[in-house]
């Protein structure tokens, strides 16, 4: 149910829930009304009476359905008070006041152990309890309503600055966010404490339903993110004949690389991307996400408008960040505990027609069990050796070459990672979760690492490559040549000319692409989060962060996040299952080398 009832008021309830949480509109009370916005069951009204009513009805209905029926009032006190005159971040003041039943007085109890329990940047809460008999003047609504457990919140307006006009975002929205988990923290220990029901998590009574804001935003920004294909943008066309080129020349000449013409008109989609309102969600949980996503398109669109200038390496910085001195040394220790012999490259190279029927043979495969399960396989002249996943398209350069024990690994890679969770993520109502949640790529590629070991496919080649592009990269960053790049891997690490080139330019590309880091860093982040206990399940459900676990706990605790609806299937090979056991025992990546 949601009713406009004009000039802004409100009615939300997305399920039968045994709570509403008001809030009476204030021109300046903008986080109060955040924060009661954001529950799945809300009213915001401007009179009394009229709220009254709405109240009395719902309560009706509720109490019949579940026995008792609590109303929390949220409001802002006039002034931050505290900080008056103060020289230095005093605390600042949260009113809490409930009937004297004692499930409203739990949930008193739990919402202020969540609030000063947070962290609301530099300021700590001073919380002062009453009763609402006490609290008649401060909470003129509930202090009216009798026949079922009240709460009355109200918290100083930290986040405006002195002037009462100008506002802090950041403090704002974190505000909202720690107010409206707390209440939710009060909300669950009243249905505990009413023994109504017993939710697993207090996220659990938080919104189920998408507004219809959150569906058109989502479907925007998807639009900017598919206005232009940002690997491709960067990737060059002549691979092969630029290292024709640096071979004729010694290996001494930096090649020179071409690329596709631009198909995107960046200032438009920029316009386009930031004319999106992430200002009305209700749901501090989902506008975040969305900021950041948008934030990470714009740092895309920024990148390839700067391919070329000694910009796009900076920007790419920004974007994946630098290579960290632990990451940088644990590649080095690969590199040196991993000398390959010629014994351990076997012969029977395969070309890029058998890769692409075996890729033809695991697509179908899973597409037996989800019609909806529907990728494409394009073999490309115009890709490095090498196979990507961008959207649902699998692409393969025709001049690929890899041994035939590799295949698997690599499909398990490529199809059963990242187009495994772009299609699961394409179930999942929002198209965020299929084009990925920002900075996603390092966990995906961890992930998809980690599935070329379980099937058996981690061999000392491959782990050597992962490492060496850490090296190139930090090498990159620190200003060394492309040359310069290229020797050392040939004469420090023995990688032939060919292999140490396409690394070298994967890393140089577009005028300098730190993205190659990730790989190695993406698998210690997921092997620490397998040592530590942590389920895989999560990660197939979409393109999600390890940043973003918790959130992704969240969502579906709310049931806004729905479990995968493919599974990989090399998690069904043989020795697949071990393997795992493995790795959560505890594991390093010299150990995954055809274990």
């Amino acid at each position: 149910m949601r009713c406009d009832l004009g000039r802004g008021a409100r009615l939300h309830i997305d399920r039968p829930l045994p709570f509403i949480v008001i809030h009476r509109l204030v021109r300046t009370a903008a986080a109060a009304r955040a924060v009661a916005s954001a529950n799945a069951s809300h009213l915001l009204f401007r009179t009394q009476s009229e709220a009254r009513a709405i109240i009395a009805e719902v309560a009706d209905v509720m109490i019949e359905r579940f026995g008792t029926f609590l109303v929390i009032e949220v409001a802002e006190l006039p002034v931050d008070s505290l900080a008056e005159d103060a020289s230095r971040l005093p605390p600042f003041e949260i009113e809490l006041a409930a009937s004297e039943e004692n499930s409203a007085q739990a949930a008193l109890a739990a919402t202020a152990s969540a609030i000063q329990g947070v962290d609301v940047k530099f300021r700590l809460p001073q919380i002062t309890k009453a009763t609402i008999a006490q609290k008649k003047p401060g909470a003129p609504l509930v202090s009216r309503l009798t026949g079922y457990p009240v709460l009355h919140i109200a918290f100083a307006p930290i986040y405006r600055a002195p002037d009462g006009k100008t506002i802090y975002p950041d403090l704002s929205e974190r505000v909202v966010a720690n107010m409206v988990d707390s209440i939710l923290q009060g909300i669950a220990a009243f249905v505990r404490r009413s023994g109504i029901m017993n939710p697993a998590t207090h996220r659990a009574l938080g919104r189920k339903v998408f507004i219809d804001t959150v569906t058109r935003a989502d479907y925007a920004i998807d639009e900017v993110a598919r206005s232009f294909d940002f690997l491709l943008s960067v990737t060059p066309i002549n691979a092969g004949p630029a290292f024709e080129q640096f071979a004729e020349s010694g290996y001494k000449r930096f090649p020179r690389f071409l690329y596709r013409p631009l198909t995107v008109d960046v200032d438009r989609q920029k316009r386009a991307l930031y004319s999106i309102d992430l200002d009305r969600f209700e749901d501090p949980v989902l506008s975040r996400l969305y900021e950041e996503r948008r934030l990470e398109i714009d740092l895309q669109l920024s990148m390839i408008a700067a391919r070329e200038t000694a910009r796009f390496r900076e920007l790419g910085r920004a974007l994946y960040g630098s290579v960290e001195p632990s990451l940088l040394d644990a590649a080095k220790g690969i590199l040196a505990k991993s000398r390959i012999r010629r014994s351990d490259s076997p012969p029977g190279q395969v070309s890029s027609t058998t890769i692409k029927k075996h890729a033809e043979a695991m697509i179908a495969a899973y597409g037996d069990d989800n019609a909806g399960f529907d990728a494409r396989i394009e073999l490309r002249e115009d890709l490095p050796s090498g196979m990507m996943v961008t959207g649902c398209r699998l692409l393969i350069a025709k001049g690929m070459a890899v041994p035939r024990h590799r295949v698997e690994a690599l499909l398990s890679h490529e199809i059963g990672v990242h187009l495994l969770t772009y299609f699961n993520g394409s179930a999942q109502g929002l198209r965020l979760f299929r084009s990925g949640l920002a900075g996603y790529e390092g966990l995906q590629e961890g992930l998809a690492v980690l599935a070329e070991y379980l099937v058996g496919g981690m061999t000392a080649t491959r782990l050597r490559l992962i490492a060496a592009r850490v090296i190139a990269c930090a090498m990159m960053l620190e200003g060394a040549s492309f040359k310069t790049t290229f020797d050392t891997m040939v004469r420090d690490h023995g990688f032939s000319e060919h292999t140490a080139f396409t690394l070298t330019l994967r890393v140089y590309r577009g005028g300098g692409f730190v993205k190659d880091a990730i790989y190695l860093r993406g698998l210690f982040e997921i092997l620490a989060h397998l040592e530590d206990g942590g389920s895989l399940d999560p990660f197939w459900s979409g393109k999600i962060a390890a940043s973003h676990f918790p959130v992704i706990q969240e969502l579906e605790s709310r049931g806004l996040l729905k479990p995968a609806r493919i599974l990989p299937l090399f998690l069904t090979r043989k020795g697949a299952a071990e393997r795992l056991d493995k790795a959560r025992s505890g594991l390093s990546p010299i150990d995954m080398i055809n274990a």
